[in-house]
């Protein structure tokens, strides 16, 4: 039976109608029953667009409150929300755009100009679409848990991006999950500084319109606006990856964070044990959590009392959610499995690739960890081969497909290499003809991948290490530069 309940954002609009929804830097904000007039009245003009329920709806854009209003607009239509990455480039935006089944794409003002390159049926600027008069679309005032909200896309291992289904379900759940471990105060305010395509910041515009929480939105992180923001804007929790910390952590100083900031949500792959032991040392309320954008943002996640006991752990599942760790090895580690109501129920279209990675309701998550006698997660390692630059997932695989297509090219192997401001980089090893240069090379990936995605630098040898079976084996690339 499907379980329906009232419109979040409508809902929030009757209870709280004077709460602030979101607040941007300048001070200006929306209350609830703003947010809902604004999203209501954007719903019927995109109506006159030809949008209906069930169309899938490409967003391409920064930050901002009209993405912000988009995305409420589409759930008032029952339209599924295509979320894309701005860093990407065109072909790789062609790629998802036609993978998603996109019909009509919406982009900011500053991506409009990459409109020419994109091959859709209708690209609309966002804040055009307030020149549309209003149809007489019906407006759902319900919300069945188990229909589909959005698409984000995921690298995949096989090089191909695969497009995570979410339902309304997987959101709700995932913000009742954080609210149960985290706490819900009156005065919370939650920093958005991580973008919106992405689930970790998506879900904080959910939790919003569930809590009846205020977002105080930044189209981009900055250091010093975030840091006024905690002392001055009354912002009680931020999400953050490590890159993000270790800046807000210098920009600190000797000065410490104010007694209502309460939660530094760390996320984006493990942090540096020196970093985590520093940030304790000055009680900074750091709550590292593990996550995927199959699992709708967090589902591990350390709870406040356990944040400066236990460092370096990601913590226990969320009280809706499961953990087990598959097939240990003598050390107890073995791959993550996960499993609650917000875990993704596939790929779009790609029924082979879900059911690779699910099992009877079950995640395959691909990350090795393992769980302490008190039943605390550690994450041994992101994907094997997984590349975490800045926050920003990249699988080699991706890379060295684009690359092999490059006349020339002969044989490719990419892998990360520590980098002390992002983490990691991608490093680039190939095999190739006499006549091949690094700047060729590098030209090209310029212009096939997203620039975080561009190798920080390309080698040339003779070979790459394979196994018996003639497999890559990129742990032993780096060996290479000895």
């Amino acid at each position: 039976m499907t379980t329906t309940i009232p419109h979040w954002l409508s809902k929030q609009a009757e209870i709280a109608p004077d709460q602030t929804a979101v607040e941007l830097t300048d001070g200006s904000y929306l209350t609830f029953k703003e947010l809902q007039e604004k999203s209501q009245s954007y719903a019927k003009k995109l109506g006159t667009l030809g949008v209906v329920k069930g169309d899938h709806v490409g967003i391409l854009s920064e930050n901002s409150v009209p993405m912000m209003i988009t995305i409420h607009a589409l759930s008032y239509i029952g339209a599924v929300g295509v979320l894309l990455n701005v860093r990407l480039t065109a072909s790789e935006l062609n790629y998802q755009l036609n993978d998603a089944d996109v019909s009509v794409l919406l982009v900011s003002a500053s991506q409009q100009q990459r409109a020419n390159e994109l091959k859709v049926k209708m690209v609309v600027e966002l804040t055009e679409i307030e020149n549309n008069p209003e149809s007489s679309v019906a407006l759902q005032e319900e919300i069945q848990l188990d229909s589909l909200f959005t698409i984000m896309y995921t690298s995949g291992t096989t090089g191909f991006p695969k497009g995570v289904m979410h339902t309304y379900g997987n959101h709700w759940w995932s913000a009742i999950g954080s609210a149960l471990n985290l706490g819900l105060h009156k005065e919370d305010k939650w920093l958005a500084a991580l973008p919106l395509f992405h689930v970790s910041g998506f879900s904080i515009l959910m939790r919003s319109a569930i809590y009846g929480m205020p977002v105080f939105l930044l189209e981009k992180f900055d250091v010093k606006t975030v840091q006024t923001a905690i002392f001055q804007k009354g912002v009680t929790i931020l999400s953050v990856v490590t890159v993000m910390l270790q800046q807000l952590l210098e920009e600190l100083g000797e000065k410490v964070y104010p007694e209502h900031f309460r939660c530094m949500l760390l996320g984006g792959g493990p942090a540096p044990q020196s970093l985590l032991q520093t940030t304790k040392g000055k009680g900074i309320p750091v709550f590292q959590s593990f996550g995927m954008t199959e699992t709708a943002s967090q589902i591990v996640t350390l709870s406040a009392r356990d944040a400066l006991e236990k460092v370096g752990s990601a913590g226990k599942a969320l009280p809706p959610a499961q953990l087990r760790i598959s097939r240990p090895d003598k050390d107890g580690i073995g791959e993550i499995w996960v499993k609650g109501p917000m875990v993704t129920n596939g790929y779009f279209k790609k029924e082979d690739a879900t059911n690779k990675a699910m099992q009877e309701g079950w995640l395959a998550t691909g990350d090795l960890g393992y769980v302490d006698e008190e039943g605390f997660l550690y994450v041994v390692e992101r994907r094997t081969d997984l590349i975490i630059s800045g926050g920003e997932n990249i699988y080699p695989s991706e890379i060295e497909s684009v690359l092999s297509a490059f006349t020339g090219v002969r044989e490719v192997g990419v892998t990360g290499q520590v980098d002390p401001i992002w983490g990691s980089k991608p490093v680039a090893f190939l095999v190739v003809d006499d006549f091949i240069t690094v700047d060729m090379i590098e030209k090209y990936a310029q212009e096939k991948l997203a620039a975080y995605k561009v190798p920080a630098a390309f080698h040339f040898v003779t070979s790459l290490p394979r196994n018996a079976s003639n497999k890559l084996q990129r742990n032993k690339l780096l060996d290479l530069l000895n």
